[in-house]
């Protein structure tokens, strides 16, 4: 027998009072649709199966938290996406500052004195840390975690060409505060030229 529910408020309304009949008619209503969306991102039936049960999980241990007037497909779409970064972000090989191309780096300071290699570190993550807030966590999502220009659009709710803004002004400002020495190790760390063109 399929639940039903006189309008969208009634049903938010039951879901946050912990109704069983309105958890069942959530999954029903949009299981398939968001495993068909989580699909479309991972191409893994499996994982979409996972990311969707958290998403469902999750909204059940927020229901008290959730507004009357929400807009429930947005907030389940939204969700989904996000577990699929989270999920992302654990299967994907994250290079930290202090380990990555670690025998490149040592050749780099080589010559140098025995501390120059954690000074370099230091003051590459200290610019970075310096970075406006916007353009920090932009460049981050780009350089270090790996996501493309549409995927930082839709993660942080900007658009293409703010993102790209924040990346471009991320580098001009790097590529004034750091050093010549300092590009060489940036580029090590990234994989990429500190100029403009690598925008």
């Amino acid at each position: 027998m399929k639940i039903t529910f006189i309008n969208e408020l009634s049903f938010i309304k039951s879901l946050k009072k912990g109704n069983s009949n309105a958890y069942t008619h959530l999954v029903e209503q949009y299981h398939h649709r968001l495993c068909t969306y989580a699909y479309s991102l991972i191409n893994d039936k499996d994982i979409c199966e996972d990311i969707v049960q958290n998403v469902f999980m999750k909204i059940w241990k927020k229901r008290k938290v959730l507004k009357d007037d929400i807009n429930l497909k947005n907030y389940l779409y939204k969700a989904t996406y996000n577990e699929f970064i989270d999920h992302y972000r654990k299967i994907r090989p994250v290079f930290s500052l202090e380990k990555v191309h670690i025998e490149s780096l040592a050749l780099l300071v080589e010559e140098e004195s025995g501390n120059s290699f954690e000074k370099l570190l230091v003051e590459v993550k200290k610019e970075i840390e310096n970075l406006p807030p916007k353009c920090k966590q932009a460049f981050l999502l780009s350089k270090q975690e790996g996501l493309t220009n549409i995927e930082i659009s839709e993660y942080l709710g900007i658009s293409i060409k703010s993102v790209e803004g924040h990346i471009t002004k991320a580098f001009t400002i790097l590529r004034k505060t750091l050093d010549t020495k300092s590009h060489g190790f940036f580029l090590l760390l990234f994989g990429t030229n500190l100029s403009p063109k690598t925008t």
